[in-house]
């Protein structure tokens, strides 16, 4: 593993601890050289998905484009890393669990927002926001009032 810092290739493993799920090692490492500390995630590779987007083409699931998406709705939020990266490994077993081959975008958007409102309901109407494409402050409203009559 190359430190963020320096670049050195030499780090030694400070902490291993396994997610619930046991699909993901968060491991902390310290650089050799620098002494700099940094966390790595292992996960494990599975037969690779396909998104069947909502205007019909097909891309590859990508597991950074899903954590990019959730981390932007979780920006500024007391939301730890740990449970980002928790939520990520729920929703992409999830998506292994009920598709072999090729999922809907619109199956990505629902898993994500259901794990979303039960972590942090502000970032659940960020993600919906762009998610549904919300055009106007009124849909804004609308959500905040279904997620307030829900609870």
């Amino acid at each position: 593993m190359r430190c963020p810092k320096c670049g050195c290739l030499e780090d030694r493993v400070v902490d291993s601890r396994s997610s619930r799920e046991g699909a993901t090692i968060r491991r902390r490492r310290e650089c050799t050289r620098c002494g700099y500390r940094f966390t790595t995630y292992e996960h494990i590779e599975h037969e690779d998905l396909v998104v069947l987007k909502r205007d019909g083409r097909r891309e590859p699931f990508s597991r950074e484009k899903l954590a990019s998406g959730i981390a932007k709705a979780c920006q500024k939020r007391p939301v730890s890393t740990e449970a980002v990266e928790a939520l990520i490994e729920r929703v992409v077993q999830a998506l292994r669990e009920q598709y072999e081959r090729e999922v809907p975008a619109e199956a990505i958007g629902h898993l994500v927002m259901e794990e979303l409102r039960r972590l942090d309901q502000v970032a659940y109407v960020r993600f919906a926001s762009v998610y549904r494409r919300f055009q106007e402050a009124t849909d804004f409203v609308h959500e905040v009032r279904r997620l307030e009559g829900a609870a």
